[in-house]
């Protein structure tokens, strides 16, 4: 019975260090397929290693060179949701990669990577149904779940954005086409990192929020507005885009709450004039010839 118990209970340990060594093969794997000019870096001339050292992924990633080195090693070390989107990001990885990784690490990944459950068939029918109103639905981190195909080509190519980076308040402070496209950029930048706040105080110490969280503290701009320490609560208000494809866009901003707590919305873009509505209907017409 003694050696039944015990081995009863060296089971997890002993999946727990075979998915360790898995998950350390994996990083090699990816890391030794990238090149230093796929990154930015330079080869040198006495470089041995294919592909990239684990100083450099260690550099990307913004993680320690030895705390790297253990989880290659298959050190028995916790690994958080914001190291592990860094590391996914720094290697390139796509979405079935990036979902291994997590499996790997036995962490969910809190991102809108895949399909999200709440995004019914009903509200993407809805969303198609809208068209050609550019419509999108949002949780309150500003996540893009699900989208028609006029909102796709609203501010830039959605479709050739990774999931992962399918978030409103990231978009507007990194992407170039998306600030190109936004004509207030400052005034929206600024209002946008004030209701992130108001809506932070419901998620205090989620990692999804802190991943996001600092992910953009990479831009000047964001960190100058976080540190302003406004907040605004959510409201309907007009928006000027400049559409690479049919010019300038004057509309109507409405957030649509799928549930009672301000959460998950469906966010709708209604043209103010006449001229706008003819536009958005050659939008939608580009799009569908995509």
């Amino acid at each position: 019975m003694t050696t039944s118990v015990q081995e009863t209970r060296a089971r997890p340990a002993r999946g727990a260090e075979i998915r360790r060594h898995e998950l350390a093969a994996f990083l090699r794997s990816r890391r030794e397929r990238i090149t230093p000019e796929q990154v930015g870096l330079p080869r040198g001339a006495r470089r041995r290693t294919p592909g990239l050292r684990r100083e450099e992924v260690a550099h990307l990633s913004a993680v320690g060179v030895t705390w790297y080195t253990w989880l290659e090693q298959a050190r028995d070390i916790q690994v958080s949701v914001q190291v592990l989107d860094a590391l996914a990001r720094a290697l390139r990885l796509d979405a079935g990669e990036r979902a291994h990784l997590f499996q790997l690490a036995g962490v969910t990944d809190p991102t809108p990577a895949a399909n999200c459950p709440s995004v019914t068939p009903a509200l993407r029918e809805m969303l198609t149904g809208l068209e050609p109103i550019p419509a999108c639905i949002q949780n309150s981190r500003y996540d893009i779940l699900a989208y028609n195909r006029t909102y796709g080509l609203l501010l830039g190519d959605l479709d050739a954005v990774p999931p992962e980076d399918r978030n409103c308040m990231l978009l507007v402070h990194t992407d170039e086409q998306w600030q190109a496209a936004v004509v207030h950029l400052e005034e929206t930048q600024r209002l946008m990192a004030a209701r992130l706040r108001a809506a932070l105080a419901g998620h205090l110490g989620e990692p999804a929020w802190k991943m996001l969280l600092k992910r953009l503290d990479e831009s000047p701009a964001f960190r100058e507005n976080w540190e302003r320490y406004e907040v605004v609560d959510a409201r309907s208000k007009s928006k000027e885009f400049l559409n690479p494809h049919v010019g300038r866009l004057s509309l109507e901003h409405t957030d649509l709450w799928l549930a009672p707590d301000v959460g998950a919305r469906m966010v709708t873009y209604t043209p103010r004039n006449e001229e706008t509505r003819e536009r958005l209907e050659k939008l939608y017409e580009i799009a569908c010839g995509r």
